[in-house]
């Protein structure tokens, strides 16, 4: 036997069965459109880093061609009932949020990611789970990042109960606990009506607020979200009993710049996910050194890391 070790034996091909652990869609269906609560798989010892390296380590990719696993992904789709109309309602971890929260995953979500076009709340937000989940939980990182919904917090919904928005941001900031010690509120912004993102991370220990915005401008573009925010710190602090000891620091960030009019999602992505992945509060008036600029490829990595969670967590 031993001499065999390492040679080719012929098998009879009606002896091959398949590994009953390659994930594939559920063959169970609660109701119309399937809602089901997806769990996590990760490891919650992981030193922060270590599974973001480890996730994309083995999914090739090209600038502008779609990787094995997308096309995998890819092909889930195309053979399950979202096709044809049916959803995704999935639970996220509560710390992702500060509370429980669900999204719903339907067909136009996914194409945004395989066809690489603008980015909805939807996959903003699951890319943000998968961010918390491979990098942040059970680490000592989530004292210091914390994400806040975009459906909860954005230019629409201001726009029709400004009261209502600033009380919610708020309510995330009292979720959080200590904020005396420097930590960082990373909110991905849209404009409205499916517009342009942007991201806002607040310090609330330091009264920093950073603005990063891969298009020319500033704050000044969105005065009623700075006036919600500012609003939103100052009633924090008051409810705390904190003194403000100085007025709020706007900082406009010179981050990379895109040069087409759909990658703004994917910019808001890759600057929450570089910041976390450094462990850096303080946010460089140049940015970081490491990341002055974001090639097709850096937005396809994650692009890549996503489909592979979606399949980990066999949402589809």
């Amino acid at each position: 036997m031993r001499d065999a070790v390492g040679s080719f034996v012929g098998w009879p091909s009606d002896l091959i069965f398949p590994d009953a652990e390659t994930p594939t869609r559920p063959t169970h269906k609660v109701g119309k459109g399937i809602s089901r609560r997806i769990e996590s798989v990760a490891s919650q010892k992981e030193v922060p880093g270590r599974k973001l390296k480890s996730a994309a380590k083995d999914i090739p990719t090209t600038s502008g061609t779609k990787s094995q696993i997308m096309m995998r992904l890819e092909k889930m789709v195309d053979e399950s009932d979202i096709m044809h109309g049916a959803i995704r309602s999935i639970d996220f971890d509560e710390g992702v949020f500060g509370a429980a929260h669900f999204e719903i995953i339907a067909k136009e979500d996914m194409q945004q990611l395989f066809e690489h076009d603008e980015l909805g709340m939807a996959v903003i937000h699951t890319y943000i789970w998968y961010t918390y989940v491979t990098l942040m939980r059970g680490t000592e990182l989530c004292n210091r990042f914390n994400f806040i919904a975009a459906s909860r917090i954005n230019a629409t919904l201001i726009t029709k109960n400004p009261t209502s928005v600033k009380n919610d941001l708020v309510d995330r900031f009292m979720a959080a606990g200590d904020n005396t010690t420097p930590s960082l509120y990373f909110l991905p912004f849209n404009s409205g009506n499916g517009g342009h993102w942007v991201l806002v991370a607040m310090d609330l220990s330091r009264l920093i607020v950073y603005y990063l915005d891969w298009l020319s401008g500033d704050w000044s573009k969105y005065p009623i979200m700075k006036k919600t925010v500012d609003a939103a710190i100052i009633k924090f602090r008051s409810k705390k009993n904190y003194r403000n000891r100085k007025d709020i620091t706007w900082v406009r960030v010179q981050c990379p710049q895109q040069n087409n009019s759909v990658d703004c999602g994917f910019f808001v992505l890759r600057f929450m996910r570089d910041i976390v992945a450094l462990n850096r509060i303080d946010i460089p008036k140049m940015y970081f050194e490491e990341y002055k600029s974001y090639s097709r490829a850096h937005l396809d990595e994650m692009k890549d890391e996503l489909c592979q969670f979606i399949v980990d967590q066999r949402i589809i």
